[in-house]
């Protein structure tokens, strides 16, 4: 049983069920709102299904805030473009598009990893991408994107989440100097239960970090002292 423990520290099965529902929601208007537009081909491209992924399953990560979700969506299918007109051998555009989306996406903070999908689906082409041509980055991918940020904020504020995620500050009693105890991965545990969230990063990851980081401080103290 194991093997279908959750990998994601403070992922829960609750949590899973709401990330469901709200990936379900979001999706579903998401379609509804490309109605508002006459559309030549379908108005929702397949990468905005791992961005939602993002937004709902993990919406403390970095990578699933606003900015980097129509940011790096948008900028990857404007790369897409981009490469497939400048170079018409298709493997050669379909490895370089990735590849500069993920560079353009690194220097302007705007890192999503659907961002490689959508920059992918931009070089290869498709009946969308022939239809909407130059206007593929914003309709229907930029327009995607906004409408999942959108429908992400309410969904989350619904759910008493926080999304665009700001580290909320805690009030915590101080213990005097030299009187802290080393933590145990049951304590951690604890804490990612009162914190009630969701991060991208493997439980066993977070325990090494605490580790290094009780090592350190130990040090620093023996140090000074």
């Amino acid at each position: 049983m194991k093997l279908f423990s959750p990998i994601l520290a403070g992922a829960t099965i609750s949590e899973r069920l709401i990330a469901c529902a709200g990936a379900f929601v979001a999706i579903a208007l998401t379609a509804a709102a490309g109605l508002l537009f006459p559309a030549p081909s379908p108005l929702v491209v397949a990468p905005i299904g791992a961005s939602a992924v993002l937004i709902f399953a993990v919406p403390t990560s970095p990578l699933a805030q606003p900015w980097p979700v129509i940011g790096g969506n948008v900028i990857s299918a404007c790369v897409g473009l981009c490469v497939a007109w400048a170079v018409p051998d298709i493997t050669l555009a379909a490895a370089l598009a990735v590849a500069l989306a993920i560079a353009v996406m690194s220097v302007t903070r705007s890192l999503h990893p659907p961002g490689g999908a959508v920059a992918l689906t931009a070089a290869l082409g498709g009946s969308a991408v022939a239809k909407w041509g130059s206007l593929f980055p914003l309709i229907p991918v930029g327009l995607n994107s906004l409408a999942l940020v959108a429908l992400g904020v309410a969904f989350h504020a619904l759910s008493r989440r926080s999304y665009p995620h700001r580290a909320a500050r805690t009030e915590l009693n101080k213990l005097p100097i030299g009187s802290a105890q080393p933590f145990s991965a049951a304590d951690i545990d604890e804490a990612l239960a009162q914190m009630g969230e969701t991060f991208d990063i493997a439980r066993d990851d977070l325990d090494r970090l605490l580790q290094y980081a009780e090592a350190n401080a130990a040090r620093r103290q023996a140090r000074t002292s």
